[in-house]
């Protein structure tokens, strides 16, 4: 999907955000991994349920399921995990419209 926006055009990709629950000996380690896959583009420690909060952008929905299921759900330390996908993106550079992500 391509919006223009200010003379602008954006390719826009489907986005998934995955909390994941780590065995806390290997929070660092298994961040540092997953910032190795390609797809994968932030990974945060975080507080509460879950340790670290992992957001990846690929060119399909397909894409993303094997990147989940194939490479990230693989790596050792991952306890548990919850994944969304995001449907929209309110974005301060595109003065806080909506704009779609699929």
């Amino acid at each position: 999907m391509v919006i223009q926006h200010s003379q602008t055009k954006t390719k826009l990709m489907p986005t998934a955000i995955i909390l994941l629950k780590i065995d806390h000996r290997k929070v660092t380690g298994t961040a540092e991994t997953l910032l190795d896959i390609p797809g994968i583009s932030d990974v945060y420690s975080i507080s509460g349920r879950y340790d670290l909060l992992v957001i990846i952008k690929c060119e399909s929905l397909d894409m993303i399921e094997c990147l989940i299921t194939d490479q990230l759900l693989k790596i050792e330390g991952i306890i548990d995990s919850e994944t969304m996908f995001a449907f929209r993106s309110y974005d301060k550079r595109e003065g806080g419209k909506a704009i779609d992500v699929d």
